[in-house]
């Protein structure tokens, strides 16, 4: 396994102006990172992505270091599955995964592509092809160990050079044999393109794996798309609530200004809803926000009141209120042991936390972990099966408007018991 930083007590104090109580919590131990990702022959020992320039396109067969942005990660029994979204050629693998076992140490462990590198690779005429993945931002894995994820089949390069190189596609992949085990493409009655999908949630009942639902939000159309793993299809939900708020669509991250206007970006299957034996809470945001909102999934599983329209459903969607200044997050999740929803906000390099039981205010939204050193962007947060929080940091903003210090560290993951995370901060 990997060696773990070693534990230690941050103390944030005076950095909540505008109501957030100062908590004191078990920093996140830092795991892996890199300064950049590299390309290496397959025959060496030790190598990090592997490039094979006779599977790509002939424009696609250099190495692009600096377009290796990893986004999201999923740990999985000691597997973590690591993507690098196509916003720049040259990148050989968007699904990746790093054995921990055979990664010890914390720099520049080795990403192998998954599920094997044809799967990863562009045709040379960027034909579309059902047996392949274009690109993914992040995934999901449920408690039947598969994994979930959302090939959006879009080239999202530079200079008006982007390209939707197949249709939007959701894959389900069986992680005990390492197969796919459903691929449904997504219909263009449902959305036109694919590239406004960021993320993923599963919703799998407690007794029936066969029972799982697929909560894929649409931060570009501002719509929440719901696959039925049993049904086999697809309806979606659209709401006002979907939509960004102007007033906090101003970011400032690491000296970079810039405005964005992400709508609905993360969803997080939570608990009981309103102490229902069989209804669970959902929660969800857009980006360029600081409100959360709830809805039952039982609205959601309900693909007859999605096609009646928002007249029928727009009522069964309630806004929980605001979490307080600078709060914007990109992914968000809930852990069932402690109750607690936890989010990655990017606007102030730090995990923020709520205890689900507790009212939803700016006073009772503590903060587990900040730094604005090391963990600026933190793009993604998981918890897994073991009530382990995961978490990566890339810098994206200096990544997209300015230049990475490629002599830097610059992607880093994280980890850290959830129960840990919270002691002694106002989420307990």
């Amino acid at each position: 396994m990997a060696k773990w930083a070693v534990f230690g007590i941050i103390f944030l104090i005076g950095i909540f102006s505008e109501g957030l109580r100062i908590t004191s919590a078990e920093k996140l131990q830092l795991v892996y990172q890199w300064s950049q990702l590299k390309s290496s022959n397959s025959s060496e020992a030790s190598q990090n992505v592997v490039f094979t320039a006779n599977s790509v396109p002939a424009d696609e067969d250099t190495f692009n270091a600096y377009g290796n942005l990893p986004m999201g990660v999923t740990h999985h029994k000691g597997f973590l599955y690591v993507t690098i979204p196509r916003r720049r050629p040259g990148i050989p693998a968007t699904l990746n995964v790093i054995d921990m076992a055979r990664n010890p140490s914390a720099n520049n462990p080795t990403l192998d592509p998954y599920p094997n590198l044809l799967v990863n690779s562009l045709r040379r005429d960027f034909t579309a092809d059902p047996k392949r993945i274009i690109s993914v931002y992040r995934t999901q894995v449920d408690r039947c160990d598969r994994l979930w994820f959302v090939d959006t089949g879009y080239l999202e390069y530079p200079g008006g050079a982007g390209r939707q190189v197949q249709r939007p596609a959701l894959w389900v992949i069986d992680l005990t044999i390492n197969r796919s085990v459903r691929r449904f493409e997504i219909p263009p009655e449902m959305v036109e393109f694919g590239y406004g999908i960021p993320n993923i949630e599963v919703d799998v009942d407690d007794r029936d794996c066969g029972r799982a639902y697929a909560y894929i939000p649409d931060y570009e159309w501002r719509r929440l798309y719901v696959y039925g793993l049993t049904e086999g299809r697809m309806w979606r939900f659209e709401h006002n609530y979907f939509s960004f708020e102007p007033r906090y669509g101003d970011f400032n991250v690491a000296g970079q200004q810039f405005t964005w206007y992400d709508g609905i970006f993360s969803v997080a299957v939570g608990g009981r809803w309103e102490n229902s034996a069989a209804e669970r809470t959902v929660y969800l945001h857009a980006m360029a926000s600081v409100s959360e909102i709830a809805v039952s999934n039982r609205i959601l599983q309900n693909e007859t009141m999605a096609q009646l329209g928002s007249g029928a459903y727009g009522r069964a969607f309630h806004h929980l209120g605001a979490r307080g200044p600078n709060t914007q997050s990109s992914s968000h999740a809930y852990d069932p042991r402690t109750g607690v929803l936890f989010y990655a906000e990017i606007n102030r390099n730090a995990i923020g936390c709520w205890n689900t039981h507790k009212q939803f205010t700016p006073e009772n939204h503590g903060i587990v972990h900040l730094d604005n050193e090391e963990m600026i962007y933190p793009a993604d947060l998981r918890i897994d099966s073991d009530g382990d929080l995961w978490v990566i940091s890339n810098r994206l903003p200096i990544w997209i408007y300015s230049q990475l210090n490629r002599t830097e560290v610059n992607y880093r993951i994280w980890r850290q018991s959830a129960s840990r995370a919270v002691a002694g901060t106002v989420c307990a």
